[in-house]
């Protein structure tokens, strides 16, 4: 058996993109995670072992968002996503939606949003 963990808009500072003025400007960018546990002790016991600690999970993201600049958000969404498996044992599988709502193209929008999952 699984359960899921959503961590929704988590919103972060940080200077991605491709062009200078993105780096120079920066901007908001916004994190989805959705982490697929394998069932563990934590449902019976009410404890944090064998499951994600919310806040360590939300440190991680930010880490990852506000860290190296990227010229992409799908290298973000991506390294995001290997890092939460990789840190949490009970998860499985992580899918990871960055938003940008700046992004900088010739008309309007609410934002841009990718979405990637590791594994597959």
């Amino acid at each position: 058996m699984r359960y899921s963990i959503r961590i929704d808009n988590c919103g972060f500072f940080a200077r991605h993109g491709v062009f200078r003025e993105e780096e120079a400007l920066g901007q908001r960018f916004y994190v989805d995670a959705v982490l697929d546990l394998e069932v563990g002790d934590a449902l019976q016991t009410d404890t944090l072992a064998g499951t994600v600690d919310y806040g360590e999970a939300y440190d991680l993201i930010a880490e990852v968002v506000m860290g190296e600049r990227r010229y992409l958000i799908e290298s973000i969404a991506m390294t995001t996503a290997k890092t939460l498996v990789e840190r949490f044992e009970p998860v499985i599988r992580a899918e990871v939606t960055i938003r940008k709502p700046n992004a900088p193209v010739r008309g309007v929008l609410d934002f841009v949003e990718v979405k990637v999952a590791w594994p597959q």
